[in-house]
């Protein structure tokens, strides 16, 4: 009975998708928030692993077998590797330390440390991360450790470092690695290393350099070990991809037939209820190719690492049924719900789940990674694991004889994270917990029932989506709408807080891992405004609480509510008074808007945005030297873009309190956001521009921030500033895009698009955004869309996976709200 609706879905996603992107940095599969999220970092869905959005591995297999013949048309088998020197993620050691500069042969495996102090690795700034507390500029390490000879295939080392680390083994250096890397990773190394290690007693010498943030140092060294090799298993041929906005869909030739994936995760914003449910669909599409039956079966293996932050942390499955679904389940053994904090970072508390409805007659087991590809070429599904660390959870289904006519399974594969995020020492329940709706078994089963209607809507949806994003843009503009489309909702969690508000709130991802972070939420307003303001609210309404409760208690706005996944209060070390507070103020306005000019959610707020108001009236039109959003090249005073943000913001207090019918206060602040903008224009004039810092007409930026002047109808800014600035910015541009301002020439590509809506010619703004498009077509760095990428050459800077591509939307927006502007 399923099939009718979800082959006319199917074949509307293939129509609209013809015209859509075939191209990303890295393709969304399964997207519901910043724990359950996976990807593919390659074009074929078959050449790599599937990832998590941080990079680790997250490994989802795909096989099908054909007439007894085995294809490979999803992932690759991990990478595993055997211990030869543990890290401290495995065993804590011992080492020698000093963080005072020792003399020049420190390293050498002589060196007599006697004096220095001995400790416990690893080193962090943060205890709960760290066996022994560092939190100087430098430390030096030495570790002795046993090695007995062996036969090691490709030696790896294992390496923590924030921020700058030199490694030397045995006295001579064999890594230097800059920045900072967030976790231990895999540091390949020179062929001749291994041969470095001697037999019996070896010293592993470590200095790292703290620059600023946060500390950590730890190291080990691994072998990569041979891949298990499965002769008989073929590449399946991909033949095309298809991004949408809520599905990726591959198809692919497996010998004599042909197979369709298409990976659903239904975030439609109208339905909150089901864009918070995190289960996700895998469907299966099977047909002959050659007009002949053929027997085929197809498999799904997903690693628990789906389930854990380390691949070394245990994990304990089940194996169960309902009434409509046969069931695989794993979770560590642990358990540390909201243990941790922090950026690079993955859920290890909660419990995965792979369901298949009973009527696909699907043989599910659990088994080890070694034992899963083998398994399904031998048609052998008993169970081999129930715990432990090399976990796979296995799901073969029987298509039986199949023939021309396409024949459809599918599986769900979703996440219980029990509790989300903290709030205010609070901790919250999952959105989807209700009155009809307590165990996950019930989520997945009612996910089975909707399936169909889902397809269907979710169809419909992603073409009246892109249909919309073309008439605002074009088809470029269109197609990076489509690819920020998932990620965008997916950098966040919604839940409610004990109050009943909604909270949408977001995880700021590869960037310092805040959440709730004001000036995310900022840029990525325009998708939320336009499909579903609440949502909007729930990203405001915390910052609000912290304000009004006088957990807060300053005349602006704060920076965030704490580090996700603990929203407790402002984490982040240093405010953005200006910033913050503009941003609050253009933001309330435009849900304002978006409610039809109903200022119920102002007047909610009005003392409180009376409060900012007053700050930026004072502090904002020629702004001392405080840190905003984009001073990734240092601390700026009298930014030009951070002063026009507070003239918008003051003229949105304006705007709100004429709504609210009190003429007097909107006079008031009209008359003082037009005498800031009198003065923005003596500052900032540069001739045939406006400079970035006052006074200083060498210099320039994009002015981004007036867009919400123009959108909202202020009218602050006349149109001689807007169209300056566009024809100085179109001889501006590099190959990737407009530089961010004159300091340097990365760009952030959410501010491009907001820059380009400026422009009021069509030609202009195809002209801005074009750059934009080929980023994201050509960019030789394969991870979630970053908004921060290098004009010059089209690589990522820093941040990926973020909410803020959310803003992409804005020309969107512009083109919806325009009927109303006077």
């Amino acid at each position: 009975m399923k099939r009718f609706p979800l082959t006319v879905c199917i074949a509307m996603l293939g129509f609209f998708a013809r015209a859509q992107d075939t191209k990303a940095p890295a393709y969304p599969l399964i997207t519901h928030n910043p724990y359950f999220s996976i990807w593919s970092f390659t074009d074929d869905l078959n050449a790599s692993t599937t990832h998590h959005w941080t990079g680790k591995d997250q490994s989802l297999l795909g096989l099908i077998k054909v007439d007894g013949e085995v294809y490979r048309f999803m992932g690759k088998e991990p990478v595993h590797y055997k211990t030869l020197v543990p890290g401290g993620d495995e065993k804590p050691y011992e080492v020698k330390y000093t963080e005072t500069q020792p003399s020049q042969n420190w390293a050498d495996e002589k060196f007599d440390a006697s004096t220095w102090k001995t400790g416990t690795a690893p080193f962090s700034d943060d205890p709960k991360q760290g066996k022994t507390v560092w939190t100087s500029r430098d430390i030096w390490v030495r570790r002795v450790f046993n090695f007995h000879k062996t036969d090691i295939n490709k030696l790896f080392l294992k390496l923590h470092h924030d921020d700058e680390a030199e490694v030397f083994l045995n006295g001579e250096k064999i890594n230097t690695s800059s920045g900072a890397n967030g976790d231990l990773q895999m540091m390949t190394l020179n062929d001749d290393v291994a041969g470095k290690l001697k037999e019996g007693e070896n010293v592993l010498a470590l200095h790292c350099t703290n620059t600023g943030g946060g500390a950590a140092l730890d190291a080990g060294f691994a072998d990569e070990l041979k891949p298990t090799e499965h002769a008989e298993v073929l590449v399946a041929k991909q033949t095309a991809v298809d991004v949408t906005a809520t599905q990726t869909l591959y198809k692919f030739k497996c010998g004599k037939v042909d197979l369709m994936v298409t990976f659903t995760s239904p975030l439609l914003m109208k339905n909150l209820d089901l864009m918070a449910r995190p289960v996700s669909y895998i469907t299966y599409s099977v047909k002959s190719n050659n007009g002949q039956a053929h027997n085929v079966q197809v498999y799904f293996g997903a690693s628990a690492d789906v389930a854990r932050n380390k691949p070394t942390q245990p994990v304990t499955t089940q194996k169960y049924a309902t009434s409509t679904l046969s069931i695989l389940k794993a979770g560590t053994v642990e358990q540390p719900i909201l243990q941790k904090r922090g950026d690079d970072l993955r859920i290890d508390w909660g419990y995965m789940y792979v369901a298949a409805p009973k009527s696909a007659t699907a043989a599910q087991y659990i088994s080890s990674a070694d034992e899963a590809v083998t398994s399904f070429f031998k048609n052998d599904s008993k169970s081999t694991v129930k715990e432990g660390t090399d976990v796979v959870l296995n799901t073969v289904i029987p298509f039986g004889k199949v023939g021309k006519t396409a024949v459809e399974h599918f599986v769900e594969l979703g996440y219980d994270d029990i509790t989300p995020v903290q709030y205010f020492h609070v901790n919250l329940q999952p959105w989807w917990k209700n009155a009809q709706i307590k165990t996950f078994d019930q989520l997945l089963a009612k996910a089975t029932t909707d399936y169909a209607s889902i397809m269907k809507s979710c169809a419909a949806f992603n073409a009246f989506m892109y249909q919309d994003a073309l008439k605002a843009g074009g088809e470029k503009y269109a197609k990076l709408c489509v690819l920020a489309y998932r990620q965008a909702i997916a950098a966040h969690i919604l839940v409610k807080s004990p109050q009943g508000e909604v909270l949408f709130l977001s995880k700021e991802n590869f960037s310092n891992g805040s959440i709730n972070t004001v000036d995310v939420t900022y840029p990525s307003a325009p998708l939320f405004l336009i499909y579903n303001p609440k949502l909007m609210e729930g990203m405001l309404n915390g910052i609000f609480y912290f304000s009004e409760t006088g957990k807060f208690a300053h005349d602006f706005a704060a920076h965030d509510l704490g580090t996700y996944p603990l929203a407790n209060g402002q984490t982040y070390g240093e405010g953005m008074p200006v910033e913050e507070s503009g941003n609050m103020l253009a933001l309330t306005a435009a849900i304002v808007r978006a409610n039809g000019n109903n200022p119920a959610y102002a007047k909610k707020h009005w003392t409180t945005l009376t409060a900012w108001t007053n700050y930026l009236a004072r502090e904002g039109g020629d702004p001392a030297n405080q840190l905003c959003t984009d001073d990734f090249a240092g601390h700026l005073a009298r930014n030009s873009n951070l002063s026009a943000k507070a003239i918008v913001g003051v003229g949105c207090y304006a705007h709100l309190a004429e709504l609210m019918g009190d003429k007097a206060t909107a006079a008031k602040y009209k008359a003082i956001a037009k005498e800031m903008v009198t003065k923005w224009m003596k500052l900032a004039d540069a001739g045939d521009h406006y400079s970035l810092v006052f006074e200083k007409p060498e210099t320039w930026s994009q002015k981004y921030n007036i867009v919400w002047d123009k959108i909202l109808g202020l009218n602050l800014f006349p149109q001689s500033v807007y169209d300056r600035e566009v024809k100085f910015y179109l001889g501006k541009q590099n190959e990737f895009g407009i530089p961010l301002d004159s300091r340097k020439t990365y760009t952030k590509s959410d501010w491009i698009m907001w820059t380009a809506t400026l422009a009021k010619d069509k030609s202009d703004f195809e002209a801005l955004v074009a750059p934009v498009y080929k980023y994201a077509m050509e960019t030789p760095t394969r991870v979630p869309l970053s908004d921060w990428h290098e004009t010059t050459d089209g690589k990522q800077v820093g941040f990926q996976a973020r909410s803020v591509v959310g803003g992409y939307f804005i020309k969107e927006l512009q083109e919806k709200w325009k009927p109303s502007l006077k």
